[in-house]
């Protein structure tokens, strides 16, 4: 939630910087959308401890790397989102950087 909160609060000026346009996003947080619903099956207590796979185009990955890099620590309210995310992000694409 907080990755998806963040994308929201982006400005244009934010997005044309990390290379997205309004289409991007919305594209984006569509994929959130989708792992959101699959996570309303799960019981709230384990939810915490759950990974949700989220299915993106290796171009969406990249640009969510730069993302979590560059603009999430000013904005999620917890590191260890940011952490789990960007590991979770390298290992989708080889550990590319």
């Amino acid at each position: 939630m907080d990755v998806a909160l963040a994308l929201l609060a982006l400005t244009p000026d934010e997005l044309a910087a990390l290379g997205w346009s309004f289409a991007a996003r919305k594209r984006l947080l569509e994929h959130f959308l989708v792992a959101g619903k699959e996570a309303d099956a799960i019981d709230p207590s384990a939810l915490d401890r759950t990974i949700l796979t989220l299915r993106l185009p290796v171009r969406d990955v990249r640009r969510l790397q730069d993302f979590a890099r560059r603009e999430l620590p000013k904005m999620a309210s917890r590191a260890a989102v940011i952490d789990r995310l960007e590991a979770a992000l390298d290992a989708a694409i080889g550990g590319e950087r």
